[in-house]
């Protein structure tokens, strides 16, 4: 289900926010910073410049603007003119040519459309404009309806033929990676700053980000964590990266985007299989992991899942994680044993 975490942004300030660089408001060494729009939200990245050899920030920042256009065009599911775009409008069950790419990021996907039992779909996209998500008026649909838009979606329906074909087995299917897009992109704009001697920053694009290193002056990366409220910006944790080493953080949520209709809240979460909006009580998950294209896929995939389902899939595939549930006006916190032992990153009260 693509993720619509789209407004979330990292200001350095002296006090806190949802998913914010916790900064000192002592005198420290400064740090070098680009920041930008792009995918239809903002980017901000801090990192420390190396003591040799060091490029012009401009050089850096162009090299980054480049990057981001570059993965624009092949996989943006916005403009018609993308590889992706390109590759869903033909609809044929022959073998097409696809970008590595492309093929890569679906074989990524598809380990976790597997691992939760098909909750996690890149293919899922029919569903939600079915449900009037694409232009924010909810309309639920009928059975018939469903099972229509059912029979259009599946990873299973996308074979991987080689790194650089796919096949449909239904000439309709198409995919759409939002709900990875983001994630993607913080993991090659972090390749940028390391072909340029990077070695300590912090990479954010829409409120999913990759720590590495420490701040100049040897601190470590403080992140904050919001409660999972529609209408508070208050502190649930705080994450500090203490090893230095690269980890990247992805927030899942029910809580900014759903839609009330007869008394009911529904949820943007769809479950591929069933279709419909899931209606569990686990308003946020927050993942830990070294790869952040794989951690936006999780975080999406155990949002589905619920902390139920969700704790035992991400035990098993040991992965660190913080479920949020709410029970009427309290937040209920659970941690998958990876999370507990991990040495990386730890969680703080605020």
């Amino acid at each position: 289900m693509p993720r619509l975490l789209l407004s979330q942004l990292s200001l350095r300030i002296c006090s806190t926010f949802s998913l914010v660089l916790l900064a000192s408001c002592s005198k420290t060494p400064e740090l070098s910073k680009i920041e930008g729009f792009a995918q239809g939200t903002t980017y901000n990245l801090s990192f420390e410049l190396p003591t040799k050899n060091a490029a012009p920030v401009s050089d850096i920042q162009k090299a980054v603007a480049d990057e981001l256009a570059r993965i624009d065009k092949a996989l943006s599911n916005y403009r018609d003119d993308s590889a992706i775009e390109q590759f869903n409008a033909q609809q044929t069950t022959e073998i097409l040519p696809a970008d590595t790419e492309l093929v890569a990021l679906v074989e990524a996907a598809r380990k976790v459309y597997v691992a939760s039992n098909g909750c996690y779909d890149l293919t899922i996209k029919p569903l939600f404009d079915l449900w009037g998500f694409k232009k924010d008026e909810f309309s639920p649909p009928t059975d018939e309806a469903l099972s229509q838009t059912l029979a259009m979606i599946g990873m299973n329906k996308l074979e991987t033929i080689d790194a650089n074909h796919l096949r449909k087995q239904i000439p309709q299917l198409r995919i759409d990676i939002s709900s990875i897009g983001q994630s993607y992109s913080v993991d090659r704009i972090a390749d940028v700053l390391e072909n340029y001697g990077i070695q300590n920053y912090l990479v954010e694009i829409g409120g999913e980000l990759l720590a590495k290193g420490k701040k100049t002056n040897g601190d470590p990366w403080r992140i904050a964590v919001e409660k999972p409220l529609p209408n508070e910006r208050k502190l649930q944790k705080i994450a500090s990266f203490d090893s230095g080493a690269p980890v990247a953080l992805i927030t899942s949520g029910t809580y900014r985007h759903f839609f009330d209709s007869n008394g009911k809240r529904y949820s943007h979460i769809l479950d591929a299989r069933s279709g419909k909006p899931v209606e569990h009580n686990t308003v946020s998950v927050t993942i830990f992991h070294e790869n952040p294209t794989i951690a936006g896929a999780w975080g999406t995939a155990l949002l589905c899942l619920g902390s139920k389902d969700g704790i035992k899939v991400a035990d098993d595939n040991k992965l660190a994680v913080l479920f949020i549930d709410q029970q009427g006006d309290e937040l209920i916190e659970h941690e998958t044993s990876a999370m507990k032992t991990l040495k990386d990153v730890s969680l703080l009260q605020p």
